[in-house]
């Protein structure tokens, strides 16, 4: 048997169903934080994945704070040991006491591991998971299976694709 292609084994996400999974992730969010009536006080996104649905959970959440960790971890599909590139204001973050940290995806959790100890007290966001990295998040909305790939709307164009059973 043939190893099924990327496509057979993927999740495709368009840029509505990513709005409405990050506006549900807001939703969860919501006075959760640890501030005055459950306020966060900043929105961390990890780039670049993250950037979107970061957008939308600190308009959903009227959270005016909004900066960016940049962590390289992949070099197109192939993952690598993950290094910060790019660091938040890091007076304001602190120990990451009330910071909301969004990112689109955890696979392995190796990228989080590394945003986490900068920010040991933030609590993580995600609006996918996989089960490898579930323990390093701590809010999130859908879980995928390991071996799934995800496709991200900023990922994609759209063009034909095939049927699978192309019937001459």
């Amino acid at each position: 048997m043939n190893d099924p292609l990327p496509h057979e084994k993927g999740f495709h996400v368009s840029w509505d169903q990513i709005h409405r999974d990050a506006r549900a992730l807001a939703w969860r969010l919501d006075k959760q934080g640890p501030l005055d009536a459950g306020a966060w006080k900043a929105v961390v996104a990890i780039t670049r994945g993250g950037m979107a649905p970061a957008m939308i959970v600190a308009r959903e959440l009227d959270i005016r704070t909004v900066d960016t960790i940049s962590v390289k971890s992949y070099d197109h599909q192939t993952q690598s040991e993950p290094q910060i590139i790019k660091t938040p204001d890091m007076e304001m973050v602190g120990d990451g006491t009330g910071i909301l940290i969004v990112d689109d995806l955890v696979d392995t959790g190796k990228t989080l591991e590394v945003v986490r100890a900068a920010m040991p007290k933030a609590h993580v966001a995600t609006v996918y998971a996989k089960p490898k990295g579930r323990p390093q998040v701590d809010t999130f909305i859908t879980e995928v299976s390991q071996d799934t790939w995800i496709f991200f709307p900023w990922d994609m164009a759209l063009q034909y694709v095939e049927p699978y059973r192309a019937g001459g």
